[in-house]
């Protein structure tokens, strides 16, 4: 049986397919999307053509009713984001190498029409 999608998990996943859209556009490849942990999950890891890993942390809204996406990341999750980033970086043999954790935001219009904010390197 096929799990249905609910509304908050097609809006992420929307989410993540633009930002990796707009990754790829910049030169980046996409390693991972969705790694997972029991600490959590890393939406997305990508190369980026610098030779930088950039552990992508993707939130999506469709209204800023309940505030921006990035006030999402408090210092909590951004030391959790912090440890999942080391923990792929170990996994993949890659300990020691370059790497960002970084924000994206998409917010989507009641148009359909959609607008991203990128940060990179919140440590």
């Amino acid at each position: 049986m096929v799990a249905s999608i609910n509304k908050k998990q097609r809006l992420g996943a929307f989410g993540e397919e633009v930002i990796s859209t707009f990754l790829i556009a910049r030169g980046d490849e996409i390693l991972e999307r969705n790694w997972r942990i029991r600490e959590g999950e890393i939406d997305i890891v990508s190369l980026g053509k610098d030779g930088i890993f950039h552990c992508v942390e993707v939130k999506t809204r469709s209204s800023l009713a309940f505030g921006h996406p990035f006030e999402a990341i408090n210092h909590i999750k951004a030391l959790r984001m912090q440890r999942l980033a080391l923990a792929w970086l170990a996994t993949h043999g890659c300990l020691g190498c370059e790497f960002t954790i970084d924000v994206a935001a998409v917010l989507i219009a009641q148009d359909g029409s959609h607008s991203i904010e990128y940060r990179a390197a919140i440590l």
